[in-house]
């Protein structure tokens, strides 16, 4: 094993199991002093659960220990609250084992039970993984009941049976399926705890609120108090008696008692001073109005900053700032914490808006969509709340049955996707994420400071976590108008039913890009809808009942459909028109809605006045066909997305990852960069990628010795690790069967490359039924794509390729080849070879686990891949390795950092 330098480990924020914040960093030598402290605060008992033995004895001993500088033998982190320490762990690597190490925890006993001891151990774990060590032990005494329990937790198959009266304990610093599952649901318990003084308050205390009538503190104060909000609210003005007729108090010292949530309107400048002094009057949460942090440059950013720190070292949570506010609906709390001109009614739609403006727009036309709102929160800068954040607090609220998110940038994006995936099991998710153009992105990057992210790695989130992805807020309101009051789709089979046959027709080929089917209906059912409706133009799907139909025969028509279980969903088409019965119509299709329990939408034109919604299923009425179709794919892709397995993390034999680390790690200290074609063949081959043999060589001699060795025909191409579009250049010379065409092979690569010696690489000519292409791209925020496409020459052209994140499991592998235009050509197309589907995914689930590994790959590019029933090759690797920065953890329960 080589040795490593230790990691890294900047100060971060995390929440406790009740939701409140403290500081995790790395152990220094000023620590001395509150290290001693934190364990002369002890007990007798604690201690000698600690130590072994009784008595204050081994405390010099173990400070003096703690306290001595990291290395790679040896690392300790502290937790701190209002810049106390009240924990610590550490560990000792085995001098035999260099694998393993010996862990130590100690927690102040006044903050058992708040989860701080399996922050730590967590946190610990990671930081021993990336110091190359694959297991932490540990000695507990049988009557340790906490240090029990919270092993229990970590890692229950850890814990062996007591010998005497010690209990040996073990924790693989490599997190299983379970543990990752285990420690999402930490942390979704401890965002939950976090937010609830931000969403559902109790009192609410207003700072900058004046007796200006037309100033924003004013107008939210005004909000607040009109919606009617349950709590007790305290406008702070230092002069005013009382502020639109409440009681005003000079400063959060006069209160009468504690604040959840604070709202802060008042100039940049003072903002800090604000949230430091309602920290200190124990207040939990604020909201910053105020602009002119970092979305105004590089000074504003420091403030924003230092903002931040104040707020956590108070335990606070902050939305914004530059932000519109919140509001929560719920009639147990009632809060319109918002200067926005418009309250939705209550409903079942959770909505986060990065913009402003964007959540001004959405509230608009919500209202006037007729959508029930549960809560809005207008996250601004996102200088500690985020999407990620509010998706782990909506998740099991029952009131809210979506949420949808505008979205600018990501934090952190691999955590998004665990927590959208995790959420998306249970309720839809959409959003909208800007930026797609170069134009939008320059917009995004200068708005609310905010940092772009390639869309293809948006898209590939999008679509591994369950999220439905919409192009326009209006695409993103319709589809929310569908699944949050109606039930999802069981399939895409969608019937269209009206009296308008020119829509019926419109609605019908939109259906194919939404992803639904208009399936011809049974003999038996036509039959039964033309009894129905004599006078019908087609009882064929599109249905056109004609424009004179009755409204009885418009509810019959649909009550028909719907008890069928011929299809999924029903888009009702009316026109209204100066000789149809149009109120009778209206009734007779919101009774056909309430009677139906499959989803459904209506389209209704001609009405200036026309019904937001149909019956007391809340059936969403829109005025253009493709909406009300395009909404139904949305929700019917998404159904789709439920109903498919979770997929797994494969069991894939044969791989030698500590090899593999080895190889990266000599490369990286040479420098990294593109390795020489063996180096890459053998980091492959650690993971089982087939990969085709090989010798690289210098001169024409050599080339044909090598040719005579691996045996005719064979390639000849340049062996730099560096050239592209080696075709183009002429240094690829293929199925050269003899001495003479190697000769001739080496000498154009030569001329070529204008190097007369050139490094070429010699390999056996390989034949099969399809061209393919894999790879791996490194993104410091997205982490590691898998990339899947069709190879050889024509990559670029074709731009028949699927990118998917880390980790991949079964499904992914299967969903990448099978999302391939030319899919069917691996199947076997019209008579040719199919591709041995088995080996291809079996590749793909070894490039994921090489990804998720070695994540310093910094490109890796296999092109072409020969594919054939035999198995899958690669005869061309690029590897480039970098060295990582300082990236996102997906996993850590870390607050994103100020």
């Amino acid at each position: 094993m080589i040795a490593q330098d230790p990691p890294a480990y900047p100060p971060a924020d995390a929440l406790t199991s009740d939701g409140r914040v403290v500081q995790i960093r790395e152990v220094d030598a000023a620590d001395a002093e509150g290290l001693d402290a934190l364990h002369r605060r002890a007990g007798a008992e604690q201690l000698r659960s600690r130590f072994f033995t009784s008595g204050e004895g081994g405390i010099d001993r173990e400070v003096e220990r703690l306290t001595r500088p990291a290395s790679d033998e040896f690392a300790a982190i502290v937790a701190l609250e209002h810049d106390q320490i009240i924990g610590v762990a550490s560990y000792e690597r085995h001098r035999v084992d260099r694998h393993r190490a010996e862990f130590a925890v100690f927690v102040d006993a006044a903050r058992h039970g708040r989860g701080i001891g399996t922050l730590l151990l967590e946190r610990l774990a990671d930081l021993a993984r990336h110091g190359g060590i694959t297991y932490l032990s540990g000695d507990i005494l049988a009557s340790n009941l906490a240090m029990l329990k919270v092993m229990c937790g970590l890692s229950p198959d850890g814990l062996t049976p007591p010998t005497g009266s010690v209990v040996s304990a073990g924790l693989s610093t490599a997190w299983s399926e379970r543990d990752l599952a285990h420690i999402a649901e930490r942390d979704r318990l401890a965002e939950q705890h976090s937010l609830t003084p931000l969403l559902e308050p109790k009192t609410v205390a207003v700072v900058g609120a004046g007796r200006d009538s037309r100033g924003i503190g004013h107008r939210i104060l005004r909000n607040i108090i009109d919606y009617g909000f349950t709590g007790e609210i305290y406008p702070i003005h230092p002069t005013a008696e009382t502020v639109a007729g409440q009681p005003a108090y000079a400063s959060f010292s006069e209160l009468p008692g504690p604040v959840d949530l604070v709202v802060v309107a008042v100039p940049a400048a003072a903002v800090t001073a604000v949230v430091d002094a309602a920290g200190r009057a124990g207040a939990h949460a604020a909201v910053i109005i105020s602009s002119g942090f970092s979305e105004a440059g590089d000074d504003g950013a420091a403030v924003q900053r230092e903002l931040v720190h104040r707020a956590r070292s108070h335990g606070m949570r902050l939305v914004g700032p530059n932000c519109l506010g919140l509001i929560n609906t719920d009639a147990r709390i009632r809060l319109a914490a918002s200067f926005a001109a418009e309250i939705p009614r209550p409903g079942g739609l959770a909505l986060a808006s990065q913009s402003g403006a964007v959540g001004i727009a959405v509230l608009h036309h919500a209202a006037a969509a007729g959508i029930g709102v549960h809560s809005f929160v207008s996250l601004g800068n996102k200088a500690d709340v985020s999407g990620n954040d509010l998706l782990a607090y909506w998740q099991n609220d029952p009131d809210c049955r979506a949420v949808c998110l505008y979205l600018e940038s990501f934090g952190n994006p691999r955590k998004f996707a665990h927590v959208a995936r995790s959420v998306a099991r249970e309720k839809p998710v959409l959003a909208v994420k800007s930026g797609r153009s170069a134009g939008g992105r320059r917009a995004g990057a200068s708005h609310t400071a905010a940092a772009a992210a390639p869309d293809v790695a948006v898209d590939a989130l999008f679509a591994q976590a369950g999220v439905i992805r919409t192009d326009t807020l209006g695409e993103l309101l319709d589809a929310a108008r569908v699944v949050v009051d109606q039930p999802l789709p069981a399939g895409n089979r969608a019937a269209i039913v009206g009296n308008a046959g020119g829509i019926n027709v419109l609605a019908a080929d939109s259906a194919e890009n939404a992803g639904l089917s208009i399936p011809r209906l049974s003999p038996r059912l036509s039959s039964r809808l033309d009894g129905i409706a004599s006078g019908a133009a087609s009882v064929d799907n599109p249905i056109d009942l004609g424009a004179a139909a009755s409204p009885q025969a418009l509810r019959s028509t649909v009550d028909e459909l719907a008890a069928s279980g011929e299809i999924d969903a029903i888009v009702m088409v009316f026109a209204a028109t100066g000789t149809n019965d149009v109120p009778g119509s209206i009734a007779a299709l919101s009774l056909a809605a309430d009677g139906c329990d499959i989803p459904m939408a209506a389209v209704v034109l001609g009405m200036t006045d026309a019904p937001t919604v149909l019956g007391t299923r809340r059936v969403p009425v829109f005025d253009l066909p493709e909406r009300a179709i395009a909404a139904l794919g949305h929700a019917a892709d998404y159904a789709a997305w439920r109903r498919a397995p979770r997929g797994r993390h494969v069991d894939l034999p044969g791989i030698d990852a500590t090899a593999a680390r080895d190889l990266v790690t000599r490369a990286l200290i040479d420098g990294g960069g593109w390795l020489p074609p063996d180096r890459a063949a053998a980091l492959l081959s650690a993971y089982g990628i087939p990969a085709i043999d090989g010798r690289i060589v210098t001169g024409a001699s050599a080339a044909v010795e090598a040719a005579g060795e691996l045996g005719y025909p064979v390639v000849l191409k340049a062996a730099d690790p560096a050239l592209v579009h080696k075709t183009e250049r002429h240094a690829v010379h293929v199925d050269l069967r003899d001495a003479a065409a190697v000769r001739a092979a080496y000498d154009g690569i030569a001329i070529a490359l204008a190097d007369p010696g050139p490094a070429v690489l010699v390999q056996p000519m390989v034949k099969g039924t399809v061209e393919m292409a894999a790879g791996v791209v490194h993104d410091p925020l997205f982490g590691s794509l898998v990339l899947l496409g069709m190879g050889g020459v024509n990559t670029e052209v074709l731009d028949d390729r699927v990118f998917r994140l880390l980790p991949l499991t079964d499904v992914d592998a299967t969903g990448m080849w099978r999302a391939l235009r030319a899919a069917p050509l691996l199947t076997g197309y019209r008579g040719s070879a199919p591709v041995d589907i088995a080996a291809l995914e079996d590749l793909i689930l070894r490039l994921g686990r090489l990804a998720e590994d070695v994540p310093e790959i910094a490109e890796l590019d296999l092109n072409p891949i020969i594919a054939g029933p035999e198995g899958v090759v690669a005869v061309d690797a690029k590897l480039r390795l970098a060295a990582l920065g300082t990236e996102v953890d997906p996993v850590a329960r870390l607050l994103r950092a100020p």
